[in-house]
């Protein structure tokens, strides 16, 4: 299998969620993602698209706890996740069995919108080019006015070196990991199951510069890189008020 599905499949999921560790600087990706959110209105509601576990989510309801998130994936396990790791808030929360590949995902969307913030992390790299654009329409559409969307994404490098830097931070950390636990992989065996790893062909990259670009295109305002390392990126875009020309 090496399409997007594989991210259906527990055994996938459960590596997807022990890995974070190793994402480099995964931590202040969320933070500059949160202080971008601050910048703009209360958060009274959100939307995390392709949630996975529900992190980005999560990040949200620590500032603003009377929030109400809907969290959306394909991904079955991955919202079984979600909805462990958020059963504190799960009054205020919804979760949807929806694939936003779909155009007809805004259709189900529009009955919690408009929303404050619209959130994805390493979501939307799985769709054709094409679709990401589409979908960045849909998004502005359910946004609020002055309402933020916030992508934190995996894009296409700009050069071998950037692939090959954060290869082997992965490659790295996973090792560290390997060796805190007590395991018996070699670094050698770590690096042919992260190069040879099934959802890899799931990802189809693109340059963060033409996706900021479309967002401008699409009419959002504010547009920019907040944050950039090797093949990760931290773009956003807001929607600007109706009164604004």
């Amino acid at each position: 299998m090496v399409t997007d599905e594989v991210w259906k499949l527990p055994s996938i999921v459960s590596r997807f969620l022990s890995s974070r560790a190793a994402i480099p600087l995964a931590q202040e990706q969320i933070g500059i993602m949160m202080s971008i959110l601050k910048s703009g209105n209360e958060i009274k509601k959100f939307l995390d698209l392709g949630c996975g576990d529900g992190i980005l989510g999560a990040a949200i309801l620590g500032e603003y706890p009377n929030a109400q998130g809907i969290f959306i994936d394909f991904s079955e396990p991955m919202l079984d996740q979600a909805r462990i790791q958020l059963k504190d808030f799960s009054n205020q929360l919804v979760f949807e069995n929806v694939d936003y590949g779909n155009p007809a995902w805004v259709n189900k969307m529009q009955l919690y919108a408009p929303f404050d913030a619209i959130v994805s992390g390493y979501s939307i790299h799985h769709q054709p080019d094409i679709r990401k654009k589409e979908i960045y329409q849909e998004i502005y559409s359910l946004l609020k006015p002055n309402g933020w969307f916030v992508n934190i994404e995996h894009i296409a490098p700009e050069s071998q070196l950037a692939t090959d830097l954060f290869n082997n931070h992965i490659i790295n950390q996973w090792y560290e990991q390997e060796k805190n636990i007590g395991g018996t992989k070699t670094k050698q065996e770590i690096k042919e199951t992260y190069l040879n790893r099934p959802d890899k062909d799931a990802n189809i990259l693109l340059s963060v510069d033409t996706q900021c670009d479309w967002l401008r295109e699409i009419g959002y305002k504010q547009v920019d890189c907040y944050f950039r390392i090797y093949e990760l990126a931290v773009f956003a875009g807001q929607k600007p008020n109706r009164k604004s020309n």
